[in-house]
């Protein structure tokens, strides 16, 4: 079950709260989750308008559904917000209004009230006794209710039910008691309807203009003037009790204003906090506000975009037409797009040299599928793909000082955990395979480790750079073959069928500044060198 988005968002107005699930337990695991850079896909996606719709967004992100019953539910609510603008114009009001207050609402259920003489220190603190903030907080979730009622109903049922939960809220104890009078009895803080006629009761107004009380210490300063010769105070007097009464009227702020906020408000917000209505119709919200995130990501991607068709198959399927990159396509109408067609293929092989854009590709293949299985469009001319119960990307990692098992171990354990936890409907890809090993047993176990998740049935893509790897799969004619295209040396970023065989370390170790007559350059500079020392030269001659 996942934390309830109000206490996620807390105090310190969190949208980033939400962790992917343990390896085998979701869709998305922690790795993954950081490796193919959600944070920054987040970043490319988010144009929502409230915090409860931002942490609705990284909350979908980081558990993906699974179900192709619900994102489709989600997609057909992108369709009619994108085909009837004046509904969309409309909802976009409604979340607008809701952005404007939402903060005084977290500021009522989170802040602390600091009285008259307060001094606040960051934005959760408030001067005076909480009056103010309790009108504009409850305006949010008052508006919401009756915005929602003035809408037309959606087609859609997702849509439909996001509105039918705010205006359900109209109808609870929680709307009630915002909307007042709320009655302090000796028991508890009733609404009107559940306070009996007769109860005694104080009625509490947010605001420290109290008529009735007012008016009431006005009489009782006036009986006392009018009986004040009946105690032996003569006229003359007078003057000089009113002085000494006059600093109990300056009380009259903190005694009536620390009474409102210790023994009503605070106890109301902590019910607001914690009731479920208010619950489900923040949540109902953040749910719009994503939708029209989404529908805004795509307007402002500036290439083509697409909302998926999901198939329904027994195992991974994909096929992307001209896709681009979530994050770094969007406004960048030079970006190479590529095509890719995983169905039936089970294993892919993904070679090239270093900078062609292979982990980039590879990586768009992950964001798009994430994409996907929240209800997102993902940048393409067209997207089929079936709904994957897992999302795999395994990339090298440095082991660290703890870790007995050292890097080959700690990546082979990283496979495992992978290959245990996949299925035929999952989707795996993993940059390199077997590093820190010896290049036979790397061969050898990397052939062993991909025959098994050929078996399992499911999409694994492999990028190497091992192509002896790839083309002993290729004789025995399994899996699709593309490699990064390099015009001149120079990559175009295009994915091109084949096997690549060259690596072009040296041109990288050249552009870097640390090839053979960078480190021969540095060693002469500085006087290194000695006796048995000879050139790579000297020494294959010394090897004849």
């Amino acid at each position: 079950m996942h934390e309830p988005l109000l206490t996620a968002i807390g105090k310190e107005l969190s949208v980033r709260s939400a962790r992917a699930a343990k390896t085998g337990e979701g869709v998305l695991d922690e790795s993954t989750f950081n490796t193919i850079e959600v944070d920054r896909l987040f970043d490319a996606v988010n144009c929502a308008g409230t915090i409860v719709g931002q942490a609705t967004l990284y909350r979908s992100l980081a558990h993906p559904l699974s179900s192709i019953e619900a994102i489709t539910a989600k997609q057909d609510a992108l369709r009619e917000l994108g085909s009837k603008a004046d509904l969309r114009a409309r909802i976009e009001a409604l979340v607008q209004d809701a952005a404007k207050q939402e903060e005084e609402f977290y500021r009522l259920l989170f802040g602390t009230f600091l009285g008259t003489l307060g001094d606040p220190r960051d934005k959760m603190e408030t001067g005076g006794y909480g009056h103010k903030t309790y009108r504009q907080g409850t305006k949010l979730m008052l508006d919401l209710a009756k915005g929602a009622h003035a809408l037309p109903a959606p087609e859609s049922p997702y849509l439909r039910a996001r509105l039918d939960a705010l205006k359900a809220f109209g109808s609870t104890r929680s709307h009630a008691l915002m909307e007042g009078p709320a009655y302090l009895t000796e028991r508890a803080i009733k609404t009107k309807a559940e306070k009996w006629l007769l109860t005694p009761a104080i009625k509490f107004r947010p605001t420290l203009f109290k008529p009735r009380l007012i008016v009431t210490l006005l009489i009782a300063l006036g009986l006392l003037l009018h009986y004040a010769p009946a105690f032996g105070i003569s006229q003359h007097a007078m003057p000089v009790v009113l002085v000494f009464l006059l600093p109990s009227f300056m009380l009259y702020g903190p005694i009536v204003g620390g009474f409102d906020r210790d023994s009503i408000i605070y106890p109301l917000r902590d019910g607001y906090r914690n009731s479920r209505d208010v619950q489900q119709a923040l949540e109902a919200l953040g749910q719009i506000d994503e939708l029209l995130s989404f529908y805004r990501y795509a307007k402002a991607f500036g290439s083509s975009t697409v909302l998926p068709t999901l198939i329904d198959a027994d195992q991974h399927a994909m096929i992307l037409k001209t896709v681009r990159n979530p994050i770094l396509g969007k406004g960048n109408t030079d970006y190479v797009p590529n095509d890719l067609n995983l169905n039936g293929a089970r294993l892919a092989f993904i070679t090239g040299p270093n900078g062609g854009g292979k982990t980039a590709f590879c990586k768009t293949i992950a964001q798009v599928q994430l994409l996907a299985q929240i209800g997102c469009y993902v940048p393409a001319e067209a997207a089929q793909l079936s709904v994957a119960d897992r999302i795999f990307y395994q990339a090298p990692e440095s082991n660290s000082l703890a870790d007995r098992e050292g890097r080959f171990g700690t990546e082979l354990q990283r496979t495992k955990a992978i290959f245990f936890a996949s299925s035929p409907k999952s989707l795996v890809i993993l940059d390199e395979l077997a590093e820190g090993t010896t290049y036979q047993e790397k061969l050898e176990i990397s052939r062993t480790i991909l025959g098994g998740f050929h078996q399992v049935g499911n999409n694994t893509i492999l990028v190497t750079h091992n192509h002896e790897l790839a083309e002993q799969f290729q004789k025995r004619d399994v899996g699709l073959y593309r490699q990064a295209e390099f015009v001149h040396s120079s990559p175009t970023y295009r994915l091109i069928e084949g096997i690549s065989r060259v690596s072009h370390a040296d041109k990288v170790a050249r552009r870097i500044g640390f090839a053979k007559e960078d480190i021969e350059r540095h060693l002469v500079e500085r006087g290194y060198g000695g006796e048995g020392e000879t050139s790579s030269e000297e020494d294959a001659k010394g090897q004849t």
